[in-house]
């Protein structure tokens, strides 16, 4: 069976993780926001996570890790289900910013098991 669902089209690998984010940005109605939330999963491009405002897809969003106070620009590519910790929002950096999680990620086309240090 061909690949054709989303982890056959990711670039990086993911990590399912629980780490502190701040998001800033406007809501669907156009009114400013900023939340305290968690990751769900996270990868080089961006993320997955809770959150309690109502947003629409490609609004953009500004993350900060507070662990570094790094800001990182991404837009919402997903919105998934609600629950009582908030709605399931899928974020895509606006550039690529493997360090923002703080988190080292394998290369997609590294196979299981093979060494990643050159032979001598």
């Amino acid at each position: 069976m061909p690949e054709t669902d989303a982890s056959a089209q990711r670039r990086s690998s993911r990590v399912f993780t629980r780490i502190p984010v701040r998001a800033n940005g406007k809501n669907d109605q156009g009114r400013k926001f900023h939340e305290v939330s968690q990751t769900i999963v996270i990868n080089a491009h961006g993320g997955l996570l809770y959150l309690q405002e109502s947003l629409q897809l490609g609004a953009d969003l500004v993350l900060v890790n507070p662990a570094t106070e790094e800001e990182q620009e991404c837009r919402v590519v997903y919105l998934g289900d609600s629950s009582d910790k908030g709605t399931r929002v899928g974020v895509e950096f606006l550039s690529p910013s493997p360090h923002f999680w703080g988190v080292e990620f394998a290369q997609q086309d590294w196979p299981a098991g093979v060494s990643r240090t050159p032979a001598l």
